[in-house]
């Protein structure tokens, strides 16, 4: 039987208009009921039964069964059907990234809050988690690079490497981008997604490595990898580290920022992606946004339907009313006038 209303649709619903037909039917009804019934005129009711048998008071019940029954063949008429829908989602295009993230002394820089480093692991981390159809990899570099983790499609594995990332002194001090950006081209080369992108961060200029930017550049390109640049640090000056102390923490001046900015947008422009500058925290959330939106993984939906028709539980219902109808018509309320 039909069990509940809430995903019930209806095939044919302009049967529904064949339910004017029960109006009618009560008038017609009432209508032949009146002259079926003969008046006889006497002088005197006196030796007659008076008062009308219970049976003749119940005899409309006929009329419900047979009206409830073509509501029934009405209802079935509009095909009602219920349906379980199953979707699935599948990922077209989907999209290789690296992060590539200089962990130079000059990230600790308090120009972002807390600072440059940290600011970009948490702007690195939201992007992550909203990439969950991408495969990310992390390279991390100074005066040398390496890579922090291959890319991957565990979304974990990423988080807790771009989370672990910290200035430690195990990398040569210095800003080599040409060996970042040759690490992360080495980690994209023989991917096969339709599209490879490197994010490159950097607040400073190209002063180690023996890879050369331009070099990078070009290895990018044949392997039509496409490189975001962003150059992260105020204009002029900002509070950043110059010297260890006895305690052994960092102490801090304000000291001139100095980006190659023509490097960075060169490397973009060469190889089909764009130069952004973050000079705060809310700038560098809106460069991960945009470059979000440009990089669009391409999603297809599936939706499979499990239809099952229901006419013919209202279909046998309503001739189950109609044998009803019939047997109290010839049995019970057959002498009944």
């Amino acid at each position: 039987m039909m069990d509940g209303f809430d995903n019930i649709s209806f095939l044919q619903p302009e049967m529904f208009w064949l339910f004017l037909l029960l109006p009618l039917a009560v008038v017609y009804y009432i209508w032949t009921r009146k002259k079926q019934q003969a008046a006889v005129h006497v002088s005197s009711l006196k030796g007659f039964q008076t008062g009308s048998s219970w049976l003749a008071r119940f005899r409309p019940v006929l009329l419900v069964l047979r009206l409830l029954a073509l509501a029934l063949i009405i209802l079935a008429l509009a095909r009602p059907q219920t349906s379980d829908v199953t979707r699935r989602t599948k990922t077209i295009n989907g999209v290789d990234i690296v992060l590539a993230i200089d962990v130079s002394a000059s990230m600790l820089a308090k120009d972002l809050r807390p600072n440059r480093l940290t600011a970009t692991k948490e702007v690195a981390a939201e992007f992550i988690q909203g990439r969950p159809n991408d495969r990310i990899g992390v390279v991390v570099y100074a005066g040398e690079s390496y890579t922090k983790t291959p890319i991957t499609t565990d979304k974990s594995i990423a988080l807790n490497a771009i989370r672990d990332i910290k200035f430690d002194g195990v990398l040569e001090n210095g800003t080599a981008i040409g060996m970042g950006l040759a690490t992360a081209v080495n980690r994209l080369k023989d991917s096969e997604a339709q599209s490879k992108v490197i994010i490159l961060m950097t607040d400073g200029v190209n002063n180690s490595g023996f890879i050369d930017p331009k070099i990078a550049s070009e290895l990018a390109m044949e392997f039509d990898i496409k490189v975001y640049t962003i150059g992260l640090g105020t204009n002029g000056k900002a509070k950043s580290p110059y010297a260890i102390g006895p305690d052994g923490n960092f102490r801090f001046r304000m000291m001139p920022v100095k980006i190659d900015e023509e490097l960075l947008k060169q490397i973009a422009a060469d190889t089909g992606g764009k130069y952004f500058r973050a000079t705060n925290n809310e700038k560098l959330e809106q460069i991960y946004d945009e470059v979000d939106q440009l990089e669009k993984t391409e999603i297809e939906q599936l939706e499979f339907y499990n239809l099952e028709e229901k006419y013919r539980d209202l279909v046998l219902l309503a001739l189950g009313l109609v044998l009803i109808e019939v047997l109290l018509r010839y049995s019970l309320f057959r002498t009944v006038a």
